[in-house]
């Protein structure tokens, strides 16, 4: 049955996927219209959230930024299924760096990187990353449950030489590479809730009291990795600027969750800047507690 999708559907993506951004954008218009007010897809989650976390913002505040939420939401998916045949000169043009020397002078003064992220603006596009370095590149992600799919998107990262690994091979691969004397680049989208069950550590985050995920903080001390968060502006359709920033360089140095607290505060601004740009259908707050 995995199969019979996957050839079903995967040549209505490839055709998508090479059409000039001029078509691709018109297609996501109409799968804004299909999301937005046919299906209406996750709109109360948004809703509450948006409710929860900008309780001062007007209903029609709250509409507008809901509807560039949606957008900008159909724009990353079209994106998304775009890196199955982008050039690496096109995907360049429109994801640029403005400070990627500052990753890459860590990486010559041979230090491996946790690198930290949001579900804000567009990370799909950060694999290109790898082709301005040389420590081997990976990401923490959630395995499809269509092998065939999964494979699919395995091997897109693949083009820039960046590999996904789950959550359980995290360790065990950093670890490995550590032994062997290989400088490893990971990348951590640590912004999602964690199961409450296995939660420990509960912070503030946009106002109100969560679980946060901190396997990024305590990876980068065993491994004495060093911690760069990195920021994705978007400066018009389907054009983004990343910029990184140092959290620490000597993470054993700091206190426990230290390193945790100021990433949640860098994600903080930004969506506090162009809230519409994060992943609000995401239930980041369904656990929370009275601060």
């Amino acid at each position: 049955m995995q199969f019979l999708a996957y050839i079903l559907i995967y040549p209505i993506l490839w055709l998508v996927s090479i059409l000039p951004f001029r078509l691709i954008y018109l297609v996501s218009d109409g799968v804004y219209v299909l999301l937005y007010y046919i299906v209406g897809y996750r709109k109360k989650v948004v809703y509450s959230n948006l409710k929860l976390v900008f309780p001062e913002k007007s209903e029609t505040e709250i509409k507008r930024i809901t509807k560039a939420f949606y957008h900008h939401l159909c724009d990353m998916i079209l994106e998304a299924i775009k890196s199955m045949t982008i050039s690496e000169s096109e995907m360049k043009k429109r994801f640029t760096f403005s400070n990627v020397e500052l990753v890459q002078e860590i990486e010559n003064n041979g230090k491996s990187i946790a690198l930290m992220c949001a579900h804000y603006g567009s990370w799909e596009w950060i694999f290109i990353l790898q082709s301005y370095m040389n420590n081997k590149g990976y990401a923490v992600y959630k395995r499809l449950a269509n092998r065939y799919f999964d494979n699919l998107v395995k091997r897109i990262r693949a083009k820039y030489n960046s590999h996904l690994i789950t959550t359980k091979e995290t360790i065990p691969t950093l670890m490995s590479a550590k032994v062997n004397g290989q400088l490893t680049i990971c990348g951590f989208v640590s912004d999602q809730s964690p199961k409450v069950d296995k939660a420990f550590y509960w912070k503030e985050f946009m106002g109100i009291n969560v679980p946060v995920h901190t396997g990024a903080e305590m990876l980068a001390k065993r491994l004495d990795m060093a911690v760069v968060f990195f920021k994705v502006k978007r400066l018009k359709r389907g054009y983004y600027e990343t910029t990184f920033e140092t959290i620490t360089l000597n993470p054993k140095e700091y206190e426990n969750y230290t390193i945790t607290d100021a990433y949640l505060k860098l994600v903080e601004q930004q969506i506090y800047e162009a809230p519409e740009y994060y992943l609000w259908t995401h239930k980041r707050w369904k656990h929370k507690k009275e601060n």
